[in-house]
């Protein structure tokens, strides 16, 4: 016995497509920025320093002195002068006066003769500093300096741009070549 068979047939469908791509711009304007830095302020407060120097006693150590100093000193030297005369002129008249009616006359001359003249022995001699040590007088009073420094902030401004979006989009159309079919046949 034979048994009838089903013979089935298809056939696809054909497309013919045409495809047109989206297209997508984006296009991003550079952000605009503008920074300044404004300049620190800068203060600057000085005190001036004093120097004193008092050379007044190293001057009058090596003889260098003002007019008046000189009158004094010289006056005083005077005085002295005279007072040390007056006290030999009355020493001598002392010794004449003593020896006066002893016979002793010419010999009181020349022995006052002699204290006055002949060699004199000079003073103890001695190594003298001049000017004397520590006559010169420093006094320094140091000056002050305060800086202040104020710091600005920078100034920064920025200008952000929107993108620029620009969008075709793309379009996909289609034609039918082959339809679809399909085919049964039954064989015996």
């Amino acid at each position: 016995m034979k048994i009838p068979q089903i013979q089935i047939t298809t056939n696809d469908i054909k497309m013919d497509w045409s495809i047109k791509d989206p297209v997508q711009r984006i296009h991003q304007p550079r952000a605009k920025q503008t920074i300044s830095q404004p300049p620190a302020i800068l203060e600057i407060h000085t005190t001036d320093s004093t120097l004193k120097i008092d050379s007044s006693q190293a001057r009058s150590d090596i003889g260098m002195l003002t007019n008046k100093e000189s009158i004094e000193k010289y006056a005083q030297a005077g005085k002295e002068g005279v007072l040390k005369g007056i006290s030999r002129r009355v020493k001598e008249g002392y010794q004449m006066m003593n020896a006066a009616g002893k016979d002793q006359g010419r010999s009181v001359m020349q022995s006052i003769a002699k204290q006055n003249t002949g060699p004199k022995r000079p003073g103890p001699y001695n190594i003298k500093f001049v000017p004397s040590v520590g006559s010169v007088k420093i006094d320094y009073t140091p000056g002050t300096t305060d800086v202040n420094i104020t710091r600005q902030e920078p100034k920064i401004d920025t200008q952000v741009n929107k993108p620029i979006l620009e969008y075709t989009p793309g379009k996909v159309t289609g034609t039918m070549i082959q339809r679809p079919s399909v085919t049964i046949d039954v064989k015996s």
